[in-house]
């Protein structure tokens, strides 16, 4: 197994910043972003404060891909700036993958990214 498909295995076995509800009052955004073509879905909930993505939790249910890349993602632009954030496209969320994706799987791929960028436009 490739070092990529590890990270994302194990980020959709042990999520980092599932929502446990820990934000819910405080959240300056609720974003949803589904793939109909397979039923995957992502829910990102964030706090953005001082131009930054403060803090943000994620929900949803599907594939290793969408929810693994959820948590992925995440991890590694809490505390950026919302512009960063905003910058993202879809070839650099396929490079955190490292990995081919057909189609239906690059729309499993950018859910979490799409709904991120979609709350973070909405504040």
């Amino acid at each position: 197994m490739s070092l990529y498909k590890e990270i994302l295995l194990d980020h959709f076995k042990n999520p980092r910043y599932y929502d446990r509800g820990q934000i819910d009052q405080t959240a300056s955004f609720v974003a949803c972003e589904s793939n109909p073509l397979c039923g995957d879905f992502i829910q990102i909930k964030g706090i953005v404060a001082d131009g930054k993505l403060q803090d943000a939790v994620f929900s949803g249910k599907g594939c290793v891909i969408s929810q693994g890349l959820a948590s992925l993602l995440l991890d590694q632009y809490i505390t950026r700036a919302v512009q960063e954030i905003l910058d993202l496209t879809s070839a650099d969320i396929l490079a955190l993958v490292g990995m081919d994706l057909g189609p239906n799987r690059i729309k499993c791929a950018l859910l979490a990214l799409i709904a991120l960028q979609n709350g973070l436009k909405a504040c």
